[in-house]
């Protein structure tokens, strides 16, 4: 009996321990959680995100500023449009383009229709410049209407590849491309082929000894006095420079062709003008 109780005795001891074991476990495995004191300060609060606004709101502050600039650059922005694209826009198709609304702002519409350079019909706006050509063909026509020259500037903006035309026209001899270097002007000039005549030796030597004068203002003078209208007015721009205080550029000299009180200035200078005379 003795050994049989000791053997129950120990048999209760090992599922003590083993209950204690896993109680032991299963407390170990909870996380703990510190118990905190009423007047502990809290944790800081994370920072807050900045605002970021939405592509819409964004659009919007974009629409407000361009309504609020001036007429003027408002006006640009449609001309602009208007000049790129060569089409007539209602003034909804121009608001959705550049958000200039011209039927809510009257000072805009008065501006842009009576603007030379827009052509309103009564629903469309369009692109209106000094000469309406369609292309190098019309270009030409043009150019032959004006025998004493045509400024550049005055027909750069007829359509987007005008001056890609006028070179090719000078390229295959139909036209004549001066550039002015007192005024920074370029100028056509009509070449008809009808118009070729053959000139002489001598002619040809007396045009070229023919001295110049020095001096722009003269070489005007000197056209004006024989009917000739001179492209350029030096003596009034002159003038507006000493007004507003601009100095002219001083040209940078050549040592080898110098001019001197000595030199002979002639019409040697204008080679090109006999080129086709030759024959």
């Amino acid at each position: 009996m003795d050994l049989k109780d000791s053997l129950s005795k120990f048999k209760q001891q090992q599922e003590r321990c083993q209950s204690s074991l896993a109680s032991i476990a299963a407390s170990a495995s909870k996380p703990k959680h510190r118990a905190q004191p009423v007047n502990a300060p809290s944790a800081p609060a994370r920072p807050s995100q900045p605002i970021k606004f939405s592509n819409d709101t964004e659009r919007l502050q974009h629409i407000n500023s361009i309504r609020k600039s001036p007429v003027g650059a408002q006006i640009k922005l449609v001309i602009e449009l208007l000049y790129k694209t060569r089409q007539a826009f209602t003034a909804e198709q121009i608001n959705e383009a550049t958000y200039v609304d011209i039927h809510g702002n009257k000072a805009v519409f008065d501006s842009l229709r009576n603007n030379p350079k827009v052509s309103y019909d009564g629903r469309r706006f369009s692109y209106k410049s000094k000469h309406d050509l369609k292309g190098k063909d019309q270009l030409l026509v043009l150019i032959r209407k004006f025998p004493e020259g045509l400024a550049v500037v005055e027909v750069k903006d007829a359509y987007p590849n005008v001056l890609e035309d006028l070179q090719a026209l000078k390229a295959t001899g139909e036209v004549w491309l001066l550039s002015n270097m007192d005024s920074q002007e370029d100028i056509v000039y009509p070449n008809d082929p009808k118009a070729k005549i053959k000139v002489d030796d001598d002619l040809k030597q007396l045009f070229r000894e023919i001295e110049l004068p020095r001096d722009m203002v003269d070489i005007e003078k000197e056209l004006q006095k024989n009917g000739i209208k001179p492209m350029t007015n030096t003596a009034k721009r002159r003038a507006a420079a000493q007004i507003n205080g601009v100095k002219p550029k001083a040209k940078p000299k050549k040592k080898q062709r110098e001019i001197t009180k000595r030199t002979k200035l002639t019409n040697a200078h204008l080679p090109e003008l006999f080129q086709n005379l030759n024959t």
